[in-house]
């Protein structure tokens, strides 16, 4: 039986936080433009869900909920830990066992490996679950924000360039970018600080949301 790798609480972030964004791809509806004479368009563009993902509370928040998983994940461990030892017992070869022995052990051994397969699904399902939630309730705010910004910069549409499956921008010079510009805003009326720089010992690895994308020229 393949077991799933121990990290898999963290390893579906990126896929997760893709999911909702893909359901928050337009979190807020647009307003209907002000009655004025007809002009030149002012296009912009946003990777929306790396805007979203790069804030200062998505990234604070995202930090509490790997601590809140922390529990979890050591359980995990340790069970997987039973796992090897016991498969380590049955694979040596010098220490030879009697085969009640075997038997009691083979058992146990599959017996944790149903175990550890079946809380390590859970343990997946609970934390995708509660990052969606962050990033969908998270992504309403970021849409007023960004909708605000449009408004007083003067753009008459904003599009979606951060999604790679669903490409709606095939090019945007970069001055068209407004990414940036709507995270730090975010960042200032929120007045969430920047979160303190992860390590990379003594702890799971850090994991960011995606990064902005430059649209692709064809």
């Amino acid at each position: 039986m393949k077991r799933l790798s121990l990290l898999t609480l963290v390893f579906a972030v990126a896929s997760a936080v893709s999911a909702a964004g893909q359901t928050t791809a337009a979190p807020v509806a647009p307003k209907p433009a002000p009655s004025t004479a007809a002009g030149p368009a002012k296009v912009a563009v946003i990777a929306f869900q790396a805007a979203v993902g790069q804030t200062n509370e998505f990234q604070r928040n995202f930090a509490d909920l790997q601590k809140k998983y922390d529990p979890k994940r050591q359980q995990l461990k340790t069970l997987s830990d039973e796992v090897d030892a016991l498969t380590k017992q049955l694979q040596d070869q010098a220490t030879p066992l009697s085969d009640a022995d075997r038997v009691n052990k083979a058992r146990s051994l599959d017996e944790k490996k149903k175990q550890l397969d079946r809380d390590t699904q859970d343990a997946q399902g609970d934390f995708q679950n509660d990052l969606q939630q962050l990033f969908a309730g998270l992504a309403t705010k970021v849409g007023a924000v960004m909708t605000d910004y449009a408004e007083k910069h003067g753009y008459t549409l904003v599009l979606d360039a951060g999604s790679e499956q669903n490409a709606t921008v095939l090019y945007a010079v970069p001055s068209t970018d407004i990414t940036r510009a709507v995270i730090d805003a975010y960042n200032q009326k929120s007045g969430i600080p920047a979160p303190p720089a992860q390590g990379t010992a003594g702890g799971p690895p850090a994991v960011d949301a995606p990064q902005p994308q430059p649209a692709a020229s064809h």
